[in-house]
């Protein structure tokens, strides 16, 4: 691709693997944003690097995975065609980018992605991935990964703020497909990725992997998927349904699965009444974090 792409990297209390990424990224992108998240009181990883293609915005406090998104996005350059939007653990495979950038052949794509790839267990993250073709429409992909067009982003807006964290991916997506872009996933093209603690659980026969988060993650990851069943509900209603079938697993291997789930299942419920209400609790803000909405 000779057209310039900007890589974004959010970051929160960062570890050393940050220097990686950003390094892995500059291999084929002209500049890195790292948008860190980590709290001015604390140090950070991003102060180490020293490249002037690397940009690091410290944003004071923990104000969400959109916020910072935000932050990094008004500072791209004006030159900027594309944008590949990553983690601070996803060290980026050399041919990825030049990869997905080959389907922006087609100019009603907006944005593409690779697929998730659980390097500690092996396997994809997705089942679709694993049956489906080469390469596929989406209604959303995950943000680590994704690379959009710039006229894309422009047209689609920021990201949801009031979201915090989870979902925000699937809400930029949705976004873009109602204003007439593609959003495509090759399932050819894998990026290593971490969704945190992820365990296998049985039951008989039956085996699922569960993934063990506090429960202020729960919290969110109830009250967004609900926001957006809602506001789905009428013009993809399939969305919709599938979004409340995940939330209902979800639920149901929190209270089978998790060791503390009087409280996560207690988050989860709380969340489905404020996804319903479109509030937000405060008690279920991290530590430390600034939240831009108004219902708190």
């Amino acid at each position: 691709m000779t057209a310039p792409v900007t890589a974004v990297v959010t970051a929160y209390h960062p570890d050393d693997r940050l220097a990686a990424v950003v390094e892995s990224a500059l291999l084929t992108c002209t500049g890195v944003i790292v948008s860190d998240n980590t709290p001015a009181s604390s140090a950070s990883a991003a102060e180490k690097l020293d490249d002037p293609r690397i940009t690091v915005l410290r944003n004071g406090s923990n104000q969400g995975l959109a916020a910072a998104l935000n932050a990094a996005v008004e500072k791209l350059p004006a030159d900027t065609a594309f944008v590949l939007f990553l983690d601070q653990d996803s060290v980026l495979p050399q041919a990825l980018v030049p990869a997905l950038s080959a389907h922006f052949a087609d100019e009603h794509i907006g944005v593409v992605a690779p697929t998730p790839w659980d390097a500690a267990h092996g396997g994809t993250y997705e089942r679709a991935a694993e049956t489906g073709p080469v390469v596929a429409d989406r209604d959303g992909v995950m943000t680590s990964g994704m690379l959009v067009r710039r006229n894309c982003l422009d047209a689609v807006g920021r990201f949801r703020e009031d979201f915090f964290v989870d979902w925000v991916d699937f809400d930029f997506c949705l976004r873009a497909r109602n204003a007439g872009f593609r959003v495509v996933q090759d399932t050819s093209v894998l990026l290593p990725h971490s969704l945190g603690d992820r365990r296998e659980h049985r039951v008989g026969f039956l085996r699922t992997h569960v993934l063990h988060y506090p429960a202020w993650r729960h919290y969110w990851v109830a009250r967004n998927s609900t926001i957006l069943a809602r506001e789905q509900l009428r013009g993809n209603r399939r969305w919709a349904l599938s979004a409340v079938l995940y939330l209902t697993r979800w639920t149901v291997n929190t209270a089978l699965f998790e060791a503390k789930r009087r409280t996560h299942v207690a988050a989860l419920l709380r969340g489905f009444f404020d996804g319903m209400t479109g509030r937000v609790s405060a008690k279920y803000l991290p530590a430390g974090s600034s939240y831009a909405g108004t219902d708190v």
